[in-house]
């Protein structure tokens, strides 16, 4: 192989240059090690783990160790003594004066290098020693005599010339030629390098293990810091919804408390305000001179409606006039004369079907709505079968178990069924009161700016049931429904109910 040909061969791809501490990556290319180590330093960060050949763009799953090419180091050591870079460390031929010429070898008589021609014209005996191309001839020479070195002085560990040996400060010493001098040494420094490159080679092996056992520490903490980030940000988590949680029922706490205390001082201001103009209407009676009307008026009647009533949330309002809307009323549903009643139908009423009769429960609307302001209106319900009371928007489904009165999100409604237990119904979802029905007259108030709708029961005394919280989008008209025992509806624990409106 041609110099040229193994000086590419022993050259890093990365620095063009001849190997320095040649490694081997697991693909099998060969870099300087400061070569690939810069290289990969240089990589963006995410790739610094999981590096690539630079040669053959091999990525690898982890970096890998730069294991020492030691067959390519040792062919390295062998070629650069040889290698000679003409301009920089080259010895070039004395006499060629015209082009520099590499010298072939240095004769230390001369003092001078020599090309293959100008060799071959060269003196041949022995006076003239021929070496290797060198610039340092004084090296090669006797600093006394001027001669040049051809021997070693055992004991004094010297190189020396003849006359160093004959008539010189060495006389009589055991000498060598420094060929025989050089090839024992090289015996004594190839032990050594045997000693040395076992321990070299452990020593390489523990760099290794410590690598090793480096990264995975590195990745033990990586995995503890994950576990203890994840078990912190659970907690984190747990904490903000217990939080929420917590929040969400003070705040909720609070409103029902102060929907309660909101009700209560309503109920106050209205019972003052009757009893304002109740003292205003008695003063009037004290004040009259007519005795006949005094004693004709009936003001201990209304006094003992007022207490009857007290705490009712009127709203310091007059019942609201309210009549059935026959024209909304189901089949089985039968409706007085006046209006004001509905009772359940064993038999088919068999009224015409248009849109705005409702086509399979037995229920009414009121023929009046209530798009903004106050009202409140009085039922008497029946103490058998089932019956249902509340409010409703027109664009309420007329078809269906869905159209039921509480069964959908356009009604609400306080019902009383089999168990003879009241519940609240809205949005298809019920909740049974723990109220015990004492009483069989019913009030039901509306605030639509409020967004309140309250059911009382007129007992004595008087007591709140239930108040909806809502926000009203559509006028709402009364609404009723009766249920009661009917073999075609197979509710057999249901008697004949009936509602009716009190004037």
């Amino acid at each position: 192989m041609a110099a040229a040909d193994l000086r590419d061969e022993l050259s890093c791809s990365i620095c063009l240059s001849i190997y320095t501490d040649p490694v081997s990556l697991p693909c099998g290319h060969n870099f300087c090690r400061g070569c690939i180590g810069g290289t990969w330093d240089t990589q963006e960060e995410t790739f610094r783990e999981n590096p690539s050949c630079p040669e053959c763009r091999q990525r690898f799953k982890r970096k890998p160790e730069l294991a020492t090419a030691w067959k390519l180091r040792d062919l390295v050591e062998r070629f650069c003594p040889t290698e000679t870079e003409p301009g920089e460390t080259g010895i070039f031929c004395t006499y060629c004066l015209l082009s520099p010429v590499p010298a072939a070898k240095s004769c230390l008589l001369c003092e001078a290098s020599l090309c293959d021609t100008h060799l071959r014209g060269h003196c041949q005996s022995a006076e003239h020693v021929l070496t290797e191309p060198t610039a340092s001839f004084m090296g090669r020479k006797c600093s006394v005599h001027h001669k040049v070195l051809e021997y070693h002085c055992c004991e004094d560990s010297a190189c020396i010339c003849v006359s160093c040996c004959l008539a010189g400060g060495h006389r009589g010493h055991r000498v060598e030629l420094l060929s025989e001098a050089s090839e024992k040494k090289k015996e004594k420094l190839r032990k050594v390098l045997e000693k040395l490159s076992p321990e070299r080679e452990e020593t390489e092996r523990g760099a290794q293990r410590l690598q090793e056992r480096r990264r995975e520490v590195a990745e033990a903490a990586a995995g503890e810091t994950e576990r203890v980030t994840a078990l912190f940000r659970g907690i984190r988590e747990e904490l903000e919804a217990l939080e929420k949680r917590l929040l969400s029922d003070i705040s909720r706490q609070k409103e029902e408390i102060s929907l309660t205390l909101t009700e209560l001082i309503q109920q106050l201001e209205i019972k003052k305000d009757e009893l304002s103009r109740m003292i205003r209407h008695i003063e009037e009676l004290c004040n009259m001179a007519d005795p006949l009307t005094v004693l004709q008026e009936q003001w201990e009647s209304h006094g003992a409606a007022f207490c009857g009533a007290e705490g009712a949330d009127t709203e310091g309002q007059e019942a609201t006039e309210l009549v059935l809307d026959i024209n909304t009323a189901g089949n089985r549903v039968s409706v007085s004369g006046d209006r004001k009643s509905a009772s359940y139908s064993h038999t088919d009423q068999r009224r015409p079907q248009t849109p705005e009769r409702f086509q399979w429960v037995p229920q009414a609307l009121s023929t009046r709505s209530f798009p903004s302001g106050r009202h409140y209106w009085e039922v008497e319900v029946s103490e058998s079968g089932g019956w249902g009371v509340g409010v409703a928007y027109p664009s309420i489904e007329r078809g269906g178990g869905q159209s039921l009165i509480g069964n959908n999100n356009k009604s609400w409604c306080l019902s009383r069924w089999f168990n003879n237990n009241y519940t609240v119904i809205h949005d298809r979802k019920d909740t049974q009161l723990p109220h015990v029905p004492s009483c069989r007259r019913i009030r039901i108030s509306l605030d639509y700016e409020a967004g309140r709708l309250s059911f009382y029961e007129l007992s004595e005394p008087i007591r709140r049931l239930h108040t909806f919280t809502a926000s009203f989008t559509e006028p709402l008209h009364a609404a009723f429904w009766v249920w009661g025992d009917d073999d075609a509806y197979d509710y057999d624990y249901y008697d004949d109910a009936w509602v009716t409106i009190i004037s």
